[in-house]
């Protein structure tokens, strides 16, 4: 929707997701908590960029992503990158986003990352163009929050200059800031869902059942 004065932060939370499992979710919901946004935006990748080829079609990843967020009030699901049939990159998704008839330039948006893909910002395309356009809230281990000194050079002098340690922060400025959040860490990855799918094994409270049924009904994952 297009931007209110005083809207609470939205958080964008992008990725390829195949195929979504718990870990997604928890970090979806414990970043609403945390940093108090108004809801979260999933936008699955119709081509990822910096990955191989997922082994599903864009369209069966949207719809598992659909089907995991179900239910959630403060879930939002974004189908424009799957229909746009071109590799996905943050930057052009934030700048689609930040449009009139979107989000707006005034309503605070901030962008979740996992520490490992936070660590790899500078590869990105453009990343640095990123805080025009939205905060960043960096997920983390409990206890383990982010350490500067490992991060490379370029990021680390941005993460300095950019680091707020108040999550209410968020809502002065549309874009800008780092922010980070500790989750609960489970130990679910895609890649190992797709194996133990290859294997025959079972996958079974990796991720939702709707999703899991989903998976078996069209035969998603058969080899990996």
């Amino acid at each position: 929707m297009p931007e209110q004065p005083g809207e609470r932060p939205l958080g964008i939370f992008g990725g390829t997701f195949d195929p979504v499992h718990f870990g997604h979710l928890r970090l979806a919901e414990e970043a609403a908590d945390s940093l108090d946004l108004a809801g979260i935006r999933w936008i699955p990748a119709g081509q990822p960029a910096l990955r191989e080829v997922p082994r599903v079609t864009a369209g069966q990843r949207l719809e598992m992503v659909r089907l995991a967020t179900a239910g959630n009030p403060r879930f939002s699901v974004d189908a424009a990158e799957v229909e746009a049939a071109r590799p996905s990159y943050s930057v052009p998704t934030l700048e689609r986003l930040r449009q009139a008839d979107a989000c707006g330039r005034q309503r605070p948006l901030v962008l979740l990352l996992g520490a490992d893909a936070f660590n790899g910002l500078p590869k990105w395309h453009r990343w640095q163009a990123l805080f025009d356009l939205a905060h960043l809230a960096v997920a983390h281990r409990p206890g383990f929050a982010i350490d500067a000194g490992q991060l490379p050079t370029s990021l680390a002098r941005c993460y300095h200059d950019r680091f707020c340690a108040s999550p209410a922060l968020l809502t002065e400025s549309p874009a800008g800031r780092i922010v980070t959040f500790a989750m609960t860490q489970l130990a679910i990855s895609a890649t190992r869902i797709r194996a133990l799918l290859a294997s025959g094994g079972s996958a079974r409270y990796l991720l939702p059942d709707t999703v899991l049924t989903y998976i078996r009904q069209h035969g998603l994952y058969p080899e990996y």
